[in-house]
């Protein structure tokens, strides 16, 4: 993906910060939307996307950090990367254990924030990729039947049809029939595919190995 498919949101009270913040970010394929306070941030933009937010630490009425915090509570998951002409120690390290990508002093270098603008952008792209992936996963799991869902359990457990077959008081063609529709069901090949499969949403790891 290019990574310049992203948004990136400028929140500063000072109009000059914002002008100069988007000049810079547009001359170089970046599309920018800017906002002078977080509560037109919170009015007007879409935070479910790819991009991320440069935020001015210290702006009247609602501060970058208790913006973040309403943001966080949303759910938005956008890399934040905080600006400050006033950095102190305290406010860097609230900043970043409230989940700051980076933080910034004014006057701000410009290498240095198209940097991190570019790597907050690219780690927001990665988790929405993966994000879809987990929603993939999740519709086939919702297409397995009860019993089908059973079966699968007992394969990533590393349980044989026999075993299977006997856990629930089935007949083992009965296990093959279900196991071969929930590996159809699931998209994968082989049982390692599974479990890896299901691994990623938690679902169970191997307890042992075996041959149906």
């Amino acid at each position: 993906m290019d990574a310049k498919s992203g948004t990136v949101y400028v929140i500063d009270d000072d109009a000059s910060v914002r002008r100069g913040l988007t000049c810079l970010l547009q001359s170089v394929g970046w599309t920018v939307e800017s906002f002078a306070s977080g509560r037109e941030f919170l009015e007007d933009a879409t935070e479910d996307c790819i991009g991320c937010i440069l935020l001015d630490v210290s702006m009247p009425d609602m501060t970058g950090p208790e913006l973040h915090d309403r943001l966080r509570a949303r759910g938005c998951t956008l890399p934040v990367i905080y600006l400050s002409g006033q950095a102190t120690v305290s406010i860097g390290v609230r900043a970043m254990r409230i989940g700051a990508y980076d933080f910034l002093e004014k006057p701000i270098d410009d290498e240095a924030l198209l940097s991190a603008v570019g790597i907050a952008v690219a780690r927001r792209q990665q988790a929405r990729l993966e994000e879809n992936q987990l929603d993939e996963i999740r519709q086939r799991l919702g297409q397995l039947s009860p019993r089908e869902r059973e079966v699968m359990d007992q394969v990533i457990q590393g349980r044989l049809n026999k075993q299977i077959a006997g856990n629930l008081d089935i007949g083992v063609k009965t296990v093959k029939v279900h196991r071969a529709r929930a590996m159809s069901k699931m998209k994968v090949r082989s049982v390692a595919e599974l479990v890896h499969l299901c691994d990623t949403l938690d679902l169970g790891r191997p307890e042992g190995s075996g041959k149906a």
